[in-house]
């Protein structure tokens, strides 16, 4: 396999959007090893269950944008997803100045129990076909497509078993490659895989769960009344962001435990399931929610993300939904703190927990997009404030008296959520 392809070491590392690039870093990969290894450093985790794309231009074979998305159970579903799939990146490349002269296509998925990593590779080569012949019809030719299993890849365009034998090749140990290096040098992290980053943001299960599911049942019992109430409204948007500040406050007096399960452990039991069950029904607010958004950086923004993520893990059952607005928050603070890769997950998952959330929707195309996090945070700053001389007086704008906001589920929808856990608080 002789394909060469050189490629800044991205300093933008994503499952979607523009390659960013350090300046002072080139790399030239020219194997198909080397370009399973760099494919982590490209986007800032090791993709799971994943088809990504990587747009090339130029005669160089300098490396544009990618795009990830999983891979679908069903093969019924691969055609349209492919299809999809390369058109959103090639056109997205057009958009940004330039048409790819090439795409280069991962399939990564490790073997499920009883199977084996070869016949992964067997059984995802109709995907890799589907995905030459949507970029083909685009006029955009598959230069490489690379099965990625077990530690192990193959090329699906290679026929020579001299470089490509039938069983595989083994990737290079983890951090022991000129890729590695590099990244190293230019301050890139590879933050571990997408299932273990999704895990953390995913909600509780077992007897824990249904114990906060009949917390947020209570809160919503007590609390939705009041919201609607013109009256008293303001009252509880005062309480929320009170409440959000003392949770904030106790994150920061009990530092984090080391990373993994361990650390989101140690964060659920500072958080007790009533006063989560409040905070996570007052974001339903929109007003409420943009004050959140502005402990975005300094040193709120650590243990505000603590916070986001472990009432993102609280919304379950019933409340699924409304995990939307702690994930757009904890996407935020990720993006807003140089997280990249943590931020387009965490705002992915909030698109699929409400794919009206109309704020997560915003910050998704913004950071897919390579938009400076700077203009927000300018804004967020400047409201906080114009808001500072009314702190004593209320926490939040003003509303109307007697304003009533629709449901999270929008005009015209349906909420999935039980009639107890409908909250007002519209999110646009």
């Amino acid at each position: 396999m002789t394909n060469s392809h050189e490629a800044r070491t991205p300093s933008d590392p994503s499952s979607t959007g523009p390659a960013g690039g350090v300046d002072a870093s080139r790399i030239t990969l020219r194997s198909p090893a080397e370009l399973a290894d760099a494919l982590p450093y490209m986007l800032g985790f090791h993709p799971t269950d994943s088809l990504v794309m990587v747009a090339v231009h130029g005669e160089a074979g300098r490396f544009g944008g990618r795009l990830r998305v999983g891979i679908p159970a069903s093969p019924e579903e691969w055609e349209d997803t492919v299809r999809q799939a390369a058109d959103c990146l090639i056109r997205g490349s057009v958009r940004r100045g330039a048409k790819p002269d090439g795409v280069i296509a991962f399939l990564c998925q490790d073997p499920h129990r009883g199977d084996s990593a070869q016949r992964v590779m067997t059984k995802l080569r109709p995907l890799a076909q589907r995905i030459r012949l949507a970029c083909g019809a685009l006029d955009v030719p598959v230069l490489e497509a690379l099965c990625l299993s077990a530690g192990r890849y193959w090329s699906y365009c290679c026929p020579d078993e001299r470089c490509c034998p039938a069983e595989g090749s083994a990737l290079v140990a983890p951090g022991t490659s000129v890729m590695a290096a590099a990244a190293t040098f230019a301050g890139l992290q590879v933050r571990g895989s997408l299932r273990e980053i999704e895990h953390r943001l995913t909600p509780l299960r077992g007897k824990v769960a249904d114990e906060m599911e009949g917390a947020l049942d209570r809160a919503a019992v007590a609390l939705v009344p009041k919201i609607l109430d013109g009256a008293t409204r303001e009252e509880v948007g005062a309480e929320t962001v009170l409440l959000a500040r003392a949770l904030i406050q106790r994150m920061t007096l009990a530092p984090p435990a080391e990373g993994g399960p361990g650390a989101d452990a140690w964060d659920d039991a500072l958080l007790g399931h009533d006063e989560a069950a409040s905070l996570i029904l007052g974001l339903q607010d929109r007003e409420i929610r943009d004050i959140a958004a502005e402990w975005m950086e300094g040193e709120e923004a650590a243990p505000a993300l603590r916070l986001w993520r472990a009432l993102s893990r609280r919304c379950v059952g019933a409340y699924g939904e409304h995990a939307a607005a702690p994930l757009t928050l904890a996407g935020w603070v990720s993006w807003s703190t140089g997280d990249e890769p943590t931020a387009r997950i965490a705002l992915g998952m909030a698109l699929r927990a409400d794919d009206g959330y109309r704020f997560a929707q915003l910050l998704h195309h913004a950071c897919n997009e390579g938009i400076d996090p700077e203009g927000l945070r300018e804004c967020l700053r400047e409201e906080a404030r114009r808001r500072e001389p009314r702190r004593g007086r209320l926490p939040g704008a003003p509303r109307r008296a007697g304003a009533v906001t629709r449901p999270p589920g929008g005009p015209g929808r349906t909420s999935s959520r039980r009639e107890s856990g409908s909250t007002a608080g519209s999110e646009q």
